[in-house]
């Protein structure tokens, strides 16, 4: 019994250290630490030739995060054009009314065009909301707004922002799979609805979770080079094309 107990006990944590991976779907603050395994990708990346960015103009809405704070009508419909087939979300701004504000300010200035689903995981939820250029990408990420309560749970099909903490959502929102009641507790509060799964449950999810808990791509470089780290490394990601109000 003196030998098998403390094996007992490393196998637990390991399995419980195996679930923390998929609980969140989390904005990072901060690029994940690299591991052992990522060697080669880091090198590649400080060999490649820095990225053609075409930012907006920095009077556009684009780059003015602290103008787009229109309230949102009480209901709205956004459409979001992916690469597989139209998405309608039905938001309703008394499930979350700061959710639904961003949201809506987000679209309006043309954020989630030619935005990756650069978390996907099956069974779970499919992540999007970091803009492909970098410049856009510093402008946005500290414009965080406070938590909404949540007032619905994140079952299948609602859409709900991520967070990496108390009051800190910004542009990172996420289509839940199945049944994801347990991040209710959390604080993850749901804002819209998909009408239809069939696009959202297309999406690519070889890749699974991001590096370097899985073989995605790490929340950090995606942050500072934009689409040219997914468009070299992850060629197989679904894109959001275009968004707009109905």
């Amino acid at each position: 019994m003196s030998r098998t107990f403390p094996f007992l006990i490393a196998m637990v944590g390991a399995l419980l250290a195996c679930n923390r991976s998929n609980d969140e779907p989390q904005d990072r603050e901060e690029p994940e630490p690299a591991t052992s395994k990522e060697p080669a990708r880091e090198e590649r990346a400080e060999k490649a030739p820095p990225a053609a960015h075409h930012a907006p103009a920095a009077g556009s809405k684009l780059m003015n995060p602290d103008g787009a704070t229109e309230h949102a009508p009480d209901t709205y419909v956004v459409k979001l054009e992916t690469t597989k087939g139209d998405v309608l979300i039905d938001v309703h701004r008394e499930w979350a009314p700061r959710g639904a504000d961003r949201f809506y300010n987000l679209v309006k200035v043309g954020y989630f065009d030619d935005v990756a689903f650069f978390r996907v995981v099956e069974g779970f939820m499919a992540q999007v909301g970091i803009n492909g250029d970098p410049e856009v990408n510093r402008v946005w990420r500290q414009a965080r707004i406070p938590d909404d309560q949540p007032h619905q749970s994140n079952t299948r099909g609602m859409v709900t922002f991520a967070t990496s903490g108390p009051d800190s959502r910004t542009t990172q929102f996420f289509i839940n799979f199945g049944d994801n009641s347990n991040l209710d507790s959390m604080g993850f509060a749901p804002f819209g609805r998909v009408r239809d799964m069939a696009p959202i449950d297309a999406l690519y999810n070889g890749y699974g979770e991001g590096a370097p808990r899985g073989n995605g791509p790490e929340q950090g470089r995606v942050q500072g080079e934009g689409n040219q780290y997914l468009h070299s490394d992850f060629p197989r990601l679904d894109y959001i094309r275009h968004a707009t109000i109905q």
